[in-house]
């Protein structure tokens, strides 16, 4: 007996059982996990079996059973071969704080001495949802340039519509000076003077107002801050919600199903 064949045990009645025991140290469960949301719920993962390990419990008997029949040898020499094997195991653990049975995961143990199970990213014991892949929902990713241009529309409609420039001067009605009339000389016998035409007064200066103008780019710093500063104060405000309303949920996202597991049976 040595751990790997244990493991391919183990990993052979999972398929078909939800629990299989360990003499003398305690039992894996296999319970099936229905398909969930992820990714802010744009994700749905396929539904699959998770395996747990829970100490102190070994009232199944079909790995031993396994056992005898694989080696033709009675059931008593096959459970006594089992418990002899697995409270080596079981010391092993006390002592390092890891046993790893290939191809199922690592059982570990805390200061306390309280067990658990990690499982292998790689085990698979739902056959039936073999090749069901996760699906997106998300069917668009906006580009760089696609968000720049949002902001932008973003910008235009806090500051509102740009001030009237100017009019340029060709557009403008051209002031005419009069021509000075031409006099003709006086008559010798007459020593009246040529008059002279009132000059034109000068048009009034038009004073433009010069309104202050920002870098383009620090409108839109600005507005960014803004927006992620709302996008923020609501996520925080919809956590604070959820953790009075639904405490449970936060901890399934804070924490691994494992974690919660050890937390719960402390």
């Amino acid at each position: 007996m040595d751990i790997s064949l244990l493991s391919k045990m183990i990993g052979q009645l999972l398929l078909d059982h939800e629990e299989v025991g360990l003499p003398g140290l305690g039992a894996f469960m296999a319970e099936m996990v229905p398909a969930s949301f992820s990714d802010k719920g744009y994700t749905i993962n396929p539904p699959y079996r998770r395996v747990t390990f829970i100490p102190s419990r070994s009232e199944d008997d079909s790995l031993v059973s396994l056992y005898s029949e694989s080696n033709g040898i009675d059931y008593d020499q096959a459970k006594a071969i089992l418990q002899h094997f697995l409270e080596e195991a079981k010391k092993e653990l006390l002592e390092k704080k890891l046993v790893v049975f290939p191809g199922l995961g690592r059982l570990r143990s805390t200061r306390q001495n309280n067990f658990f199970f990690i499982t292998d990213e790689e085990l698979d014991i739902f056959p039936d949802g073999f090749g069901l892949p996760a699906v997106s929902l998300k069917n668009h990713i906006e580009t760089k340039e696609e968000v720049q241009s949002k902001v932008e529309e973003l910008v235009s409609l806090v500051e509102g519509p740009a001030p009237a420039e100017l009019a340029p001067e060709e557009d403008a009605a051209p002031i005419e000076m009069p021509e000075t009339p031409l006099v003709e000389p006086a008559e010798p016998e007459t020593a009246a003077e040529p008059e002279t035409p009132a000059e034109p007064e000068a048009p009034a200066p038009v004073k433009v107002k010069r309104e202050r103008h920002f870098p383009k780019w620090l409108k839109v710093t600005l507005v960014t801050i803004l927006v992620i500063a709302a996008v923020a104060a609501v996520a925080l405000a919809t956590f604070v919600v959820l953790a009075q309303a639904a405490p449970d949920f936060i901890d399934s996202i804070l924490y691994t199903p494992e974690e919660l597991r050890i937390i719960n049976y402390q």
